[in-house]
């Protein structure tokens, strides 16, 4: 065997040895098979003689003119060969114009060749004019090119993520242009959604857990789902011109047309034939080769006639709902219940903001500990309208954060914040909060009672009480007390024993319509009803729980005053032990001077922040 030492060179006494299956470099190294194909050689196989099917080479291994693997060999000195399926490098391993491991290797006079298919840059790999995948290249400041089929991100945009579910926030230099992939997910998701009923931030999360996107695709998906849940019934009714009963349609292929529409109509960063030709490839793969002549036809229909559609007139009945995407039953409740220029701001209303709201951990981080870790971030912070709180943008993935992972923080909406205030708790305080899951609320009051006291925490469903499990024990909190309870059912043993009660009811979350978009189609006039009633009901139960002189904060974020206001009007005229009290000095005083005679209504479109209903009740002693 040669020497180990001198690896790679063969003794002259011994003939050339196979290591592992592959021939042993060396000087007079015969050719042996590599992976199923004929390794050359100075002499690797007498001229004519067959090797596998295919002409052995003569006394040179390629002889000019000569064909290897079916094609013309090359002249002159050793050419490359191949390794791998792919030309092996000559003698010097990067020689201009030679190919490693299919990709130009660099050089001075390097020639272009083909990459993948495409056709591969010339010496300056983005001259002005020269086509790069398909594209033209640009010229002296770069933009992003196609990698793969994907565009490359310019630079990382502001990603709003949080536990809360919030839906993400393109950045500026975001591109909707979804890879296959990413197509497959958004239509899955919208799927589960709109036809079966699901949340459309969990339905994204348990989607993105099990397909591997990149994190630039998760972001388009999410944007584009969240963007055609939010405009659904004005990209309906942009589809309907063009077909004559969607409603018959298979549930799959209107939403492909959707989401299709939803790039043609709303978003300008994709070319419109770009957008067709993705949504029939997608038909396709979805097993709906049939109806790929409709996509493909209902699509050009539209990218033809987008400007001329007979959009309704302000002042029309449907104006607001088709070109705001509110169902027509909801609009007029919330017109019918403010007045028009306060219900139109209500119904028109768009965060353009892009901010999550954080709160620092009272428990584990001072002021200035949660100033530093603000510091080190590459967030743009700014402060928000409460004095714990502030409003970051460009925070992606919150929830991975090690800041966040460590209970330093948490992620809460400030109309959340104040009706945790509300309640005012103080160290020692027994309080029950009897719609906890997830815990933001419960949180909040645990660390302003400084972890004294306790803090009751029921949900009716064990998987949400299990989150309040999870965020206590994040931040470190040991005077929360979760469990699993119906708040309808009376339990007797709590009896006048809370100094103070959080009844945040279930609602119609209208006040969140803006975050959270599916939740104006899943809501129904029959659903409002049952809801009102339920409401009512734990009103009434959990009141029973408060001791004489102690305090019941109801709340909704809900915007509709059938919830609201004439719930807390309804309740006090049949419980005359309780009364309006004033918000505590925590909430600050422009908040406070709105509340009315029932409770402080918050309007995203005029202060800011979610829309919360919050009324302070207090029990005479």
């Amino acid at each position: 065997m040669a020497d180990p030492k001198h690896k790679g060179k063969q003794s002259p006494q011994r003939p050339q040895e196979r290591k592992y299956g592959r021939p042993a470099p060396g000087g007079l190294q015969p050719p042996v098979r590599k992976y199923g194909r004929p390794a050359p050689g100075p002499s690797s196989d007498q001229a004519g003689e067959k090797r596998y099917g295919r002409p052995a080479p003569g006394a040179s291994s390629d002889q000019p003119g000569e064909q290897r693997y079916g094609r013309p060999a090359p002249g002159g000195q050793q050419p490359p060969v191949r390794k791998y399926g792919r030309p092996a490098p000559g003698p010097s391993s990067d020689q201009p114009g030679e190919k490693r491991y299919g990709r130009p290797a660099p050089g001075a006079q390097q020639p272009p060749v083909r990459k993948y298919g495409r056709p591969a840059p010339g010496p300056s790999s983005d001259q002005p004019g020269e086509k790069r995948y398909g594209r033209p290249a640009p010229g002296a400041q770069q933009p992003p090119v196609r990698k793969y089929g994907r565009p490359a991100p310019a630079a990382p945009g502001p990603f709003r993520q949080d536990p809360d579910r919030r839906r993400p926030v393109p950045g500026p230099k975001d591109a909707p242009i979804l890879s296959k992939d990413a197509r497959v997910a958004a239509l899955l998701v919208l799927g589960r959604v709109l036809d079966g009923g699901a949340y459309a931030s969990l339905t994204l999360d348990d989607v993105f857990q099990n397909m591997r996107l990149s994190p630039q695709d998760k972001r388009l998906a999410a944007v584009i789902v969240y963007k055609t849940i939010e405009d659904l019934i004005k990209i309906d009714f942009a589809l309907g011109q063009f077909l004559e009963d969607a409603e018959a349609l298979n549930g799959k292929i209107r939403n492909i047309l959707r989401l299709s529409a939803c790039q043609i109509l709303l978003m300008d960063r994709i070319p419109d034939f770009a957008a067709t030709n993705e949504a029939v490839e997608l038909t396709r793969a979805s097993g709906f080769e049939e109806m790929t002549g409709l996509v493909n036809g209902v699509l050009r229909s539209l990218i033809r006639g987008k400007d001329s559609l007979p959009w309704p007139l302000e002042g029309e009945e449907s104006h607001l709902s088709i070109t705001y995407s509110i169902p027509q039953w909801l609009a007029d409740l919330i017109l019918n219940s403010y007045p028009r220029e306060q219900a139109e701001g209500i119904i028109k209303f768009r965060s353009d903001s892009h901010t999550v709201t954080l709160r620092r951990n009272q428990m584990l981080t001072t002021r200035q500990e949660f100033q530093d870790i603000l510091d080190k971030k590459s967030w743009e912070v700014q402060p928000g309208v409460l004095e714990e709180a502030v409003r970051v943008k460009g925070a992606s993935n919150l929830a991975q954060d090690p800041d966040f992972l460590g209970g330093r923080f948490s992620i809460q909406g400030e109309g959340s914040m104040m009706t945790a205030m509300a309640v005012a708790p103080a160290a020692g305080m027994t309080v029950l909060d009897c719609c906890a899951a997830p815990g933001g609320k419960t949180s909040l009051m645990a660390e302003m009672m400084q972890n004294t006291g306790r803090v009751h925490a029921w949900d009716v469903h064990e998987h949400r009480v299990d989150l309040i499990y999870a965020q206590a024990e994040r931040l470190r909190l040991y005077n929360i007390r979760p469990a699993v309870r119906d708040a309808t059912v009376y339990q007797e043993r709590f009896d006048q024993t809370m100094d103070a009660v959080l009844l945040d009811a279930p609602c119609s979350g209208t006040g969140v319509m803006d975050n959270k978009p599916d939740i104006k189609y899943r809501l129904t006039p029959e659903g409002l009803e049952e809801l009102i009633a339920l409401q009512a009901r734990l009103l009434k139960t959990n009141a029973r729980y408060v001791k004489p002189g102690g305090v019941l904060v109801y709340a909704t974020c809900s915007l509709l005053p059938q919830e609201n206001m004439e719930q807390v009007r309804n309740f006090l005229a049949a419980h005359d032990d309780f009364q309006l009290d004033a918000l505590p000095a925590g909430i600050p005083e422009n908040f406070r001077d709105k509340q009315g005679e029932f409770g402080l209504q918050l309007l995203p479109h005029e202060d800011q922040v979610d829309g919360f209903f919050i009324a302070r009740l207090k029990r005479s002693t």
